[in-house]
């Protein structure tokens, strides 16, 4: 386990910002303590720095993991968020889709009509939803 490097760090704060915006200093710097964000295996974790200075007395290849996981960097470097990165986000979100149709108009609404635009990635389920079986 080993600290971000310059890129990976700017790379992962762009993606994280394009959710929380200038609340990503939020997450560093809690009240709770100081935490900080660590590679481990191309994926990005999320561990307070008391957790972290118990975890040095464990080698490197018999951890799995450590904290909670934030994402993982691809083959490309690009930064993918996990769904277990949500818990800690959610509290500082800018908002996760841009109202299409007002309330009242949503519960009359047929299914197929468009509601939300720019709604965050819930999975292949949705953007296939006809052609699955």
């Amino acid at each position: 386990m080993r600290p971000l490097t310059e890129e990976e760090t700017r790379v992962m704060f762009e993606k994280i910002a394009k959710y929380i915006g200038e609340n990503l200093q939020l997450l560093v710097d809690r009240p709770d303590g100081t935490y900080c964000f660590r590679l481990h295996n191309d994926r990005v974790y999320y561990v307070s720095e008391k957790i972290l200075k118990l975890a040095a007395n464990i080698s490197g290849d018999k951890l799995m993991s450590l904290g909670t996981c934030f994402g993982k960097f691809t083959k490309t470097h690009k930064f993918r968020l996990h769904i277990t990165a949500l818990d800690y986000l959610a509290p500082y979100a800018k908002g996760f889709g841009v109202a299409a149709k007002s309330t009242q108009d949503c519960r009359k609404v047929d299914p197929m009509a468009i509601v939300v635009f720019h709604q965050a990635d819930i999975g292949e389920y949705v953007r296939h939803e006809e052609t699955l079986t």
